[in-house]
């Protein structure tokens, strides 16, 4: 059965593409599992990053029925991924059925011959981040050490908890993961200390691994490129393999 991990939180500038990207072509490096992800955010930023194209078929065309999910994937040099499409921007309109929160949790079960799908989200609490929480065995929250992060998780939680209670009671919040982050100021070393408190109320944790800022990682999303492979050696780099290897000793 494959792992669906939901990078989710319905701010904006939280790295949850960085972090997606991350993971997809993190895993099959360090842990040689197989990994597709699919873009869920109608800004398209993970499609674009990872060469696909939006002119072929796309999530939208899977979630209104149009294809099954094995058309949409596409195959770049850098993985396997379902690209996004700008229409999705209307889908609470396009997607008015009963049962449309399991949409793409029924599209994945064609999926099985991946070690695990990546869902990148984007930056609202609507009907996509419903369905990817839906589908989803386990999610991650990517978050600034920030007041405003610290009110998004708590809101977040309001709506895992009802997901958990009506569509998918299975779900795992994996942890949150501070990124953007430096401890040099006392305000945000007194941030993290405040999320990680949140944290424990939420029944999870934040990772011991935090990312920091770096502008390498803009750098390889621009070139379409694998940060592993633009900047191996770079701190971040580290970085994100640590986290890798924090978030796999639990699964």
């Amino acid at each position: 059965m494959s792992k669906i991990i939901g990078i989710i939180n319905q701010k904006g500038g939280v790295s949850k593409t960085s972090t997606a990207l991350a993971l997809w072509t993190g895993l099959p490096k360090l842990k040689s599992l197989k990994t597709i992800c699919i873009d869920l955010d109608p800004q398209c930023n993970f499609t674009v990053s990872s060469g696909a194209t939006m002119d072929n078929a796309t999530i939208l065309d899977v979630l209104l029925g149009k294809i099954p999910v094995q058309d949409a994937i596409q195959h770049t040099k850098l993985g396997d991924v379902i690209a996004s499409h700008k229409g999705l921007s209307g889908i609470e309109v396009l997607l008015t059925q009963v049962g449309r929160e399991y949409k793409l949790k029924n599209a994945l079960k064609f999926l099985s011959d991946y070690d695990v799908i990546i869902l990148d989200t984007p930056p609202s609490l609507g009907i996509l981040t419903i369905n990817a929480l839906t589908a989803a065995t386990s999610v991650i929250i990517p978050a600034n050490a920030d007041f405003f992060s610290m009110y998004g998780i708590s809101q977040l939680d309001e709506t895992i908890e009802s997901v958990k209670e009506y569509t998918n009671p299975q779900l795992k919040i994996d942890g949150v993961l501070l990124t953007r982050y430096t401890d040099r100021t006392v305000l945000s070393r007194d941030m993290a200390e405040n999320i990680r408190k949140l944290a424990v109320k939420l029944k999870t944790k934040v990772f011991n691994t935090t990312i920091r800022e770096a502008v390498s990682v803009r750098e390889a999303q621009v070139s379409q490129q694998s940060i592993f492979v633009y900047a191996p050696k770079s701190k971040v780099t580290q970085d994100y393999e640590n986290f890798i290897n924090e978030l796999w000793e639990d699964k």
